[in-house]
């Protein structure tokens, strides 16, 4: 059975919201982390209103684009999916931690936007997909 590319891209975009939840979750309940986002820092970064508006725009991008990659059509999809990928992979390279597990995720989550960008890249102009049943 041969998937078709809107739903691949979609559901890799799941499985990288999915790892960036899990890796915040993680993240949360290491040691002297809560007590640093207590007193205003995460690690040294001051968090500002700022701060916090620019992380919540970059967490938007794979939930909008699980949808968007489903409804879009070919060519504004590829597109979409591109820039995205490229953002989210220097996001999530860029702002995370050195804890193993952090660094885990973040190798799962630049994979799978690889993957994303390579498939929106190839994208063939006759995209089949075959329904079971």
């Amino acid at each position: 059975m041969r998937v078709g590319t809107k739903a691949r891209i979609s559901t890799l975009w799941i499985v990288v919201l999915c790892n960036m939840l899990f890796a915040d979750i993680l993240n949360f309940i290491t040691p002297g982390t809560i007590q640093g986002f207590m007193t205003g820092y995460a690690g040294s970064l001051r968090i500002t209103s700022a701060i916090l508006l620019g992380s919540a725009v970059l967490l938007e991008i794979p939930i909008l684009m699980i949808y968007l990659s489903r409804v879009l059509e070919r060519p504004a999809n590829r597109l979409a999916n591109v820039i995205a990928g490229v953002v989210t992979i220097v996001f999530t390279t860029v702002g995370g931690t050195v804890n193993l597990h952090s660094v885990f995720f973040t190798a799962v989550e630049v994979a799978c936007m690889s993957l994303i960008v390579w498939y929106a890249w190839r994208w063939p102009a006759q995209d089949t997909v075959v329904r079971p049943g």
